[in-house]
């Protein structure tokens, strides 16, 4: 999957989300992240795309669609943590495992990310986040 295709497919997602149609962006989400080719992209490039879905603000009653979106992301985003190390990788773990019911997995991934995040930057805005993750679990 080139990075223009990647671009395409997030770009197409958006617009069907933004036309109404949220639920089947939510599927469109899951086959993106679930494509073999996906990973072949660079991990900012996955950051963004995954960025999109995980890291959007929402009110409510999760719907299906979306958690199974959510559990779609979670081999990419292992894979970026295991091959990366990256706070914001786990910070983005830790919302889809608290999605999905498994508060354990959450707080573990929030937790690496908040020591990572604390020894590079103890300032920052992610800090700040993941310390607020934390305490809500």
């Amino acid at each position: 999957m080139s990075k223009e295709f990647l671009v395409g497919a997030v770009k197409a997602i958006v617009a069907q989300s933004r036309g109404g149609d949220v639920e089947g962006s939510y599927d469109a989400y899951a086959k993106l992240y679930n494509a073999p080719e996906f990973g072949a992209n660079k991990p900012e490039d996955q950051r963004q795309a995954l960025k999109l879905l995980i890291l959007a603000k929402r009110f409510g009653a999760q719907p299906a669609r979306l958690i199974e979106a959510h559990r779609a992301a979670i081999p990419a985003l292992t894979e970026l943590v295991s091959t990366h190390n990256e706070a914001e990788d786990y910070e983005m773990l830790g919302i889809c495992h608290l999605l999905i019911g498994n508060e354990g997995a959450a707080s573990n991934m929030f937790r690496q990310g908040l020591a990572l995040e604390r020894a590079k930057n103890p300032a920052s805005d992610l800090c700040g986040r993941l310390m607020t993750r934390v305490a809500a679990i």
